[in-house]
């Protein structure tokens, strides 16, 4: 695979999931203050609360991104993929025997998620997601089917990761599925597309310029995926930190009475040897 003038990979191939939303968090993120050294030693996280949504949409995209990874060698997967002229990006774009598929991923872990036909709520409150999906599939459409000369259909569908997720009687405008289901779900569709066609459509998808008005861009490096893994890496430390001090802490507070029970028992039986 050539490379561009910076080191920057001419083809789609080589983006790592949630590439824009790292490279979001990470600009919030430069804002934090850096912390003290007793901050370290308490395990203060080192998270920018602007940040915090930027960083759990990352790591969901990468989870995701595992499970397509497993779609085998017939799929193409492609990580977020950038449409447009600014910096709004595709999580992932899978083309296959199966079809073409733009997935938006959503990461509610820990929340309640219920799907009816537009409305995706998420502990209860309504979400434009099932709206930005729909339009993300008819723009993926549009720029994928200019590359092609001909209609070429992409289908949206959302992977969300959540606590619970329902769904009401109406059926969902786009495809809902969680993490585990979505592979399965992809590779027991019936079949769409020939080979030729898929290495055709996969070509066509990894170039730039089929979906970003820049085909190439200079500074579009690895070097926000190490920073961000960087951080991560903090983050996980400050973590563990606080878990050994609380541990310490519990430690501490049953270790007071047991030591007033071993001075009472000395006392006790230096007063029966004085007896």
């Amino acid at each position: 695979m050539g490379e561009a003038r910076g080191g920057a990979p001419l083809t789609l191939r080589a983006r790592k999931p949630g590439y824009a939303v790292m490279q979001e968090c990470l600009a919030i993120q430069a804002g934090a203050p850096a912390r003290s050294r007793w901050q370290r030693f308490w395990g203060h996280d080192p998270l920018h609360d602007d940040a915090r949504s930027w960083f759990k949409g990352a790591i969901g995209e990468r989870d995701v991104a595992r499970a397509l990874d497993a779609l085998g060698p017939g799929f193409t997967v492609l990580h977020a993929v950038p449409v447009g002229k600014r910096s709004t990006d595709i999580d992932h774009v899978v083309i296959g025997p199966t079809g073409v598929f733009s997935i938006n991923t959503k990461n509610h872990s820990g929340q309640d998620v219920w799907v009816g036909g537009r409305t995706f709520l998420v502990n209860g409150q309504r979400t434009p997601h099932a709206h930005r999906a729909l339009t993300e599939g008819e723009r993926a459409t549009a720029l994928l089917s200019a590359a092609a000369g001909g209609p070429i259909v992409v289908q949206p569908v959302i992977v969300v990761a959540a606590a619970r997720v329902r769904f009401g009687e109406k059926q969902p405008a786009v495809v809902t599925l969680t993490p585990e289901q979505v592979g399965p779900w992809i590779t027991g569709l019936p079949r769409a597309h020939s080979d030729q066609a898929v290495r055709y459509l996969s070509m066509l998808a990894e170039e730039r310029g089929t979906w970003h008005v820049d085909a190439v861009v200079l500074n579009d490096t690895l070097r926000h995926v190490q920073r961000f893994e960087r951080l991560e890496r903090e983050i996980a430390e400050a973590q563990h930190r606080r878990r050994l001090l609380r541990t310490g802490r519990r430690l501490a507070v049953l270790a007071v009475p047991a030591g007033a029970l071993l001075g009472y028992w000395w006392a006790t039986a230096l007063t029966a040897l004085g007896a």
